[in-house]
């Protein structure tokens, strides 16, 4: 399993020249496992498995051309360039008894089925000191459950010839996904479902210690002997004050993890890891109705849980002054980080941000990289970003530079440039090729059903609209030159920010250590413009606070999964999920 530990975003890949004629019925599918045969630790025979597959695959709605995913089609008369792009992804959502959200996306195109399940819990959602337990919990979702055995979680999806199957954390959630030969639907329904409802049974301290040394070595080699390792962590610190949910990083520090009991493990799971905290994905090749059978089947007879606490409302702490951060590090090159606080995911203003990110360091002519790189010859690699994430996101810029040329001039360098685009907007050229790039990138990351069933969860829970994605695409193309530069001013001023800057120090950690930090105050005039943000879905939302998957404020009280019976037994292997027509 590995931890997405920077919230991070997937983007799409498309074309550089966009038609209006380009209809994309996106359906991205992840295959789906049928679960095994009575006993847990058989094989399901070959000869179970259906004869015949459908001889042919069926596109995703009749209207949508043969080759519309294909990146140079363009079916009939070729329409203007510069036309909108016309998206779709159809999406059915409905909520179980319990609270447990299902999506369903059809698309027969490839016989595969993806499902993809989102616990709405981050590390931003970690009881103090906890940190690291959404990650930690992670690892233990794929050891086994009441009727799976250890280590048999991934043996069955194996066997059923899984294309994709595995899981990740950030701040916001933790989603587990598998991509499985269209017939195998009901044998991932049931592995899901049985880690959802009895994860407990089977859990023990031998597991639970097991785990844990996998995560503290992932943290030793993802972080602390790697080079520059623990810069993020400084950053982190410094961007958002210590009762922030983003205040820590997602892998968790050494201390919690050290100091966590298997009593806190099973307080972590009946309190996040309920239905009415989930929301279920099923893309790809299905029949709906025969899907929602197995729904019904398999995640019915788990309880619901109570409301748990989970961080939905927009924060975008209380960054009011520059901070720089002296950091040694044993390394070659010295580098240069800056960050910014700014909106969430599909705020006003994220969107205009990732286009400023690609004017700034997206190809050999983009601002930083041509005066950096090209020119002046003093950084080896340049990069700009914005990482969004639900309650806020943070834009960074970091400029690895040669061996011996200073950061403090790197620094001064970025910030020139950053005062042109604060002042004019970029070129008409400029615009259209970052828009062009990031259109691109958006609409064919959905080719893969994968992909879009994480998609759809992605909308679901921070957009609130699982069939977000045309919205998506609009947010790119209305954006102007103009946006981008009153994004720019509003929320990468020069006195709100974070600077970062490591000196190779032969002998200091390679992961770095922090020397010194100073502040100097923000202007009078600066204003917080990240503060009044609000993602795009939050007007249409109640003023008070609920879980970001919608759910009723109340429920009734919680059951003990541990002592619950699964109503129905493991699916025949290789049952066959009739296709729709």
């Amino acid at each position: 399993m590995r931890a997405n530990h920077p919230s991070q975003r997937r983007r799409l890949r498309a074309p550089s020249c966009l038609s209006s004629a380009l209809v994309v019925a996106l359906g991205l599918t992840s295959p789906t496992y049928a679960a095994p045969p009575a006993a847990a630790a058989a094989q399901p025979a070959a000869a179970a498995q259906p004869a015949a597959k459908p001889a042919a695959a069926q596109p995703a709605t009749a209207a949508q051309p043969a080759t519309a995913a294909q990146p140079g089609a363009k079916p009939g008369a070729a329409a203007p360039a510069s036309a909108s792009v016309s998206v779709m992804v159809p999406v059915e959502k409905y909520t179980l008894q319990n609270g447990l959200e299902v999506v369903l996306h059809e698309d027969h195109r490839t016989p595969v089925v993806a499902v993809n399940v989102w616990y709405h819990v981050g590390s931003k959602d970690e009881p103090k000191g906890k940190n690291g337990f959404a990650h930690l919990f992670e690892h233990l979702m794929f050891q086994g459950s009441k009727n799976v055995g250890e280590d048999m979680f991934f043996k069955y999806l194996e066997r059923a010839g899984a294309s994709e199957r595995n899981g990740t954390t950030n701040a916001d959630r933790t989603n587990y996904f598998e991509t499985v030969p269209a017939n195998e639907l009901a044998l991932v329904l049931w592995l899901e479902s049985d880690r959802m409802g009895w994860l407990l049974d089977h859990a023990n301290e031998e597991t639970f210690a097991s785990q844990r040394n996998v995560v503290k070595n992932e943290r030793r080699q993802n972080y602390e002997n790697a080079p520059y390792g623990l810069v993020p962590q400084f950053l982190r610190a410094a961007m958002f004050p210590a009762n922030h949910p983003y205040h820590l990083l997602t892998i968790g520090t050494p201390e919690d993890l050290d100091a966590a009991r298997m009593d806190d493990v099973r307080a972590f799971f009946k309190t996040f890891y309920a239905p009415n905290n989930a929301t279920l994905v099923i893309a790809g090749d299905i029949d709906r109705d025969r899907a929602k059978e197995l729904v019904h089947k398999y995640f019915s007879p788990i309880p619901k849980g109570a409301p748990p606490p989970v961080a939905t409302k927009p924060d975008p702490g209380d960054l009011a002054t520059e901070k720089r951060l002296e950091i040694e590090a044993d390394v070659e090159l010295p580098r240069v980080t800056i960050s910014w606080v700014t909106p969430p995911h599909f705020a006003p203003g994220d969107a205009e941000l990732d286009l400023v990110a690609n004017v700034l360091s997206s190809g050999k002519t983009s601002r930083l990289y041509k005066r950096l790189v090209y020119d002046l010859q003093i950084a080896q690699d340049v990069f700009a970003g914005q990482s969004s994430s639900q309650l806020a996101s943070t834009f960074q810029i970091t400029a690895t530079l040669k061996k011996g040329k200073s950061p403090e001039q790197a620094l001064k360098l970025i910030d020139a440039e950053l005062e042109k685009l604060r002042k004019a907007p970029p070129t008409q050229d400029e615009h259209e090729r970052a828009r062009a790039k990031l259109l691109s990138d958006l609409v064919f990351s959905m080719e893969q059903v994968t992909a879009r069933a994480n998609a759809i969860n992605n909308y679901n829970q921070l957009a609130g609209d699982p069939g977000y994605f045309p919205k998506d695409v609009a947010r790119y193309e209305t954006a102007t030159a103009a946006d981008l530069q009153k994004a720019t001013a509003d929320f990468l001023p020069q006195g709100r920010r974070v600077i970062a800057l490591v000196t190779p120090t032969p002998g200091a950690p390679k992961a770095g250590r922090l020397v010194k930090q100073s502040e100097t105050a923000a202007p009078a005039a600066a204003k917080p413009a990240a503060a009044a943000a609000k993602p795009a879905a939050a007007a249409a939302k109640p003023a008070a606070a609920a879980p970001a998957t919608g759910k009723p404020a109340t429920a009734p009280a919680v059951k003990n999964p541990a002592v619950e019976k699964p109503a129905v037994e493991k699916p025949a292997a290789g049952t066959p999920a009739p296709k729709g027509g």
